[in-house]
């Protein structure tokens, strides 16, 4: 067929035989009052809609909502003072959906094991997803307060963006040594909070959030604070101590250093070019296209973590470096050697189209190939036929 590559090797494959899931639910509020909810939800679902189809509804939901507010808040000045805000019905709209897609994420699982359809593509394709949802979801909370004087800059947003993927990748590093998937705190905690500050947005209106919170510890240095407590005093040490307690019962998948921090090696490459281009950007472009950008670090990075997931799943050793960093580099490249900056924006907008493609098509071929070896339908209950 054309345009077909098979990504996952013949190695892989017989790995994703073997796989067997693995993971570890701490969270009291997931363990408590998520999990009863979502046992609750599932249960009205029509047994033939297929798990998969559930996960991609809930994806395309976050989306909508990225989109939405790109249409009502394109450059993050809405929120600011004097400017026309976002209407209070699409913060209600944003802030349903957004819970609603947290739910999709959560009884998807339960809807293949209620259904007896568990496979290791059901659980790829949940995690993938996932991955390329963390831009969605950032960019989208970021209406809330924007930029301007009472709002967060463009920076620091790019570094707020980057602590979230960091996080993100941990859980899969921590799965690529361990074995295990330890499901963080941090992601429960958030999507419930924030699904309620844009309700609560809608109601008082973003004027609500130039006050003070404390003394003169404003709500936007709560956001800022939240993002990054939450990363450095949870995610990261429950990750080390994870990683560290399988050290300690020698039951860590790889024995050298180099082996183990190799799924890091491409989103730090990721982060030094992408940062590199935002310092020597002729036309500044983060100020002037924040939302793009964003969206075309956050893609990037979502293909690196997909190739990572296949990667532990198939208990295969991790691609060193992700080909998407080349046009990457190539771009930075023409930015240090003085690109025009008129061009700059239109080289974005095409190295954005590039890695979008390559994304859609590396995730269509690895769904393709991981159906055809395991002989289902992705979208359907029904066996595929055999003509």
């Amino acid at each position: 067929m054309a345009f077909s590559y098979e990504y996952v090797t013949p190695e892989q494959l017989a790995g994703f035989d073997k796989y067997k899931y693995r993971a570890v639910d701490t969270n009291p509020l997931s363990l408590y009052v998520m999990h009863p909810f979502w046992n609750t939800i599932v249960k009205i679902f029509p047994t033939w809609l297929a798990p998969n189809l559930i996960t991609l509804s809930g994806f395309l939901l976050l989306i909508f909502n990225f989109l939405l507010m790109a249409y009502f808040d394109p450059d993050f000045y809405a929120s600011a003072p004097g400017q026309k805000h976002v209407p209070g019905w699409v913060w209600i709209v944003v802030g349903i959906l957004n819970f609603v897609a947290y739910t999709l994420d959560g009884v998807d699982g339960k809807q293949a094991r209620r259904t007896n359809s568990s496979t290791p593509l059901g659980e790829l394709f949940d995690h993938g997803l996932d991955s390329w949802s963390c831009v969605y979801f950032v960019v989208t909370v970021y209406s809330i307060f924007g930029r301007g004087t009472t709002g967060v800059s463009v920076v620091v947003l790019y570094t707020l963006l980057w602590v979230v993927l960091f996080s993100f990748i941990l859980s899969h590093w921590e799965k690529y040594n361990t074995g295990i998937l330890f499901l963080p705190w941090g992601y429960d905690i958030s999507q419930v909070t924030i699904s309620v500050v844009y309700i609560v947005t809608a109601i008082v209106g973003v004027e609500a959030w130039y006050e003070p919170f404390l003394f003169n510890f404003l709500y936007r240095d709560l956001f800022t604070a939240m993002i990054i407590g939450c990363a450095a005093c949870v995610t990261l040490p429950m990750s080390l101590y994870n990683f560290f307690k399988a050290y300690r019962n020698n039951t860590l998948k790889h024995s050298s250093i180099y082996e183990t921090m190799l799924p890091f090696v491409s989103p730090c490459l990721l982060f030094i070019l992408s940062t590199s281009w935002v310092l020597c950007s002729p036309s500044d472009i983060l100020e002037t296209h924040p939302r793009l950008f964003y969206y075309m670090v956050g893609t990037a990075f979502a293909n690196i973590t997909c190739r990572l997931i296949v990667c532990q799943m198939s208990n295969t050793r991790c691609q060193t470096l992700n080909l998407l960093l080349v046009p990457l580099a190539l771009v930075v490249l023409l930015v240090c050697l003085q690109l025009p900056p008129h061009a700059e924006p239109i080289v974005l907008y095409l190295l954005s189209i590039i890695i979008t493609l390559a994304h859609v098509h590396y995730g269509i071929q690895v769904v393709n190939q991981l159906s055809n070896h395991f002989k289902i339908l992705p979208f359907s209950l029904r066996k595929p036929s055999s003509d």
